[in-house]
């Protein structure tokens, strides 16, 4: 497709809310809010390409590091800045925290701390989409130490078996947690293992907007026209540490010199240079875009400070389901 100045403009867009929300939760986080944070920033892209390939209504199932998710689906950034503060407000009444965000109005069925969960879930949002014929597509975020657990080769070769509209995202960061991933695959390019699930596998530039973009975009149509299912092994790096516990994220188990060489690829940069470059932005136009972003999340914040706590006897609803009449 050709790509428009809008369209590099919105993706972009996206990118940097996501960028400036979750430094916003570090500044937060330093000042005592409490929760565990597995930020994705440096991952901007594959959230933000993936997301935008996809309808309104399609769905996507995350992760515990499922921040830039939720905000490339456009998910309210109220509401999630309010179940961070534990607020009744919260996307999850306060309940759920970061590794727990939902907002079903826009097709985001949820993060989740259980590493691969979100891979089988997906797979029953695609049937239920098949058997409905709705033509919506699901969606599967999920890493590459997720990629080595059974319900992820289950998932898949049931997806393949049935032709389900689903698209599997890893997102590849090169770590498992503090594990290198060099040392938990005997290969390197997960996406090979498609072929023995019998649906196409693509190995993608994670830090490249577009490339996420044109590449989800082949694989949402194949899905929705009844192809059935692709994997996209998305090449990717996250710019802090595994979660903001760490006493120095980001330098706790990486070279200076590899965290040095992976942010000069940031997406945010690449994407603001090409708009410099074709003379589709301006620096005074970037950082109006720059200051509503800022405005958006400071909005967010405002809003989740004046909510109430939520309840402590909360804590015991929405546990079960309960039909009513």
């Amino acid at each position: 497709m050709e790509i428009s100045k809008k369209f590099i403009i919105d993706l972009y867009s996206k990118m940097l809310l996501s960028r400036r929300f979750e430094e916003k939760v570090i500044e937060l986080y330093r000042a005592g809010l409490r929760g565990a944070y597995h930020l994705s920033i440096g991952q901007e892209a594959v959230a933000a390409g993936v997301c935008t390939a996809l309808n309104a209504d399609d769905y996507i199932l995350s992760t515990h590091r499922g921040l830039g998710h939720f905000i490339a689906k456009g998910g309210n950034l109220k509401a999630l800045m309010a179940e961070f503060m534990e607020k009744e407000t919260g996307c999850n009444k306060g309940k759920g925290g970061s590794m727990h965000m939902v907002d079903p109005g826009v097709g985001m069925l949820g993060a989740n701390g259980i590493v691969g969960s979100s891979i089988p879930i997906a797979c029953g949002a695609a049937l239920s989409a098949k058997l409905r014929g709705s033509r919506q597509v699901a969606v599967s975020f999920f890493g590459d130490g997720a990629a080595n657990n059974g319900p992820c080769h289950e998932s898949m070769n049931l997806a393949g078996v049935w032709k389900l509209p689903v698209v599997f995202v890893c997102e590849n960061n090169l770590y498992q947690a503090r594990v290198p991933s060099s040392r938990c695959a005997s290969i390197q390019d997960l996406y090979l293992r498609a072929a023995g699930y019998g649906f196409p596998g693509y190995k993608v530039d994670g830090m490249d907007v577009i490339a996420v973009y044109e590449r989800t975009r082949e694989a949402v149509n194949r899905a929705r026209n009844g192809g059935g299912p692709t994997l996209l092994e998305c090449k990717t790096y996250y710019f802090r540490g595994h979660s903001e516990a760490e006493s120095n994220p980001g330098l706790a188990y990486r070279s200076a010199e590899e965290l040095e060489s992976w942010e000069g690829k940031c997406p945010l940069q690449r994407a603001r240079t090409a708009l410099l470059q074709k003379g589709w932005g301006t620096e005074a136009e970037l950082k109006e875009i720059d200051d509503r972003c800022r405005q958006t999340v400071e909005e967010a914040v405002s809003f989740a400070v004046s909510s109430p706590k939520a309840p402590a006897e909360w804590a015991l609803l929405d546990v079960y389901y309960s039909e009513v009449g």
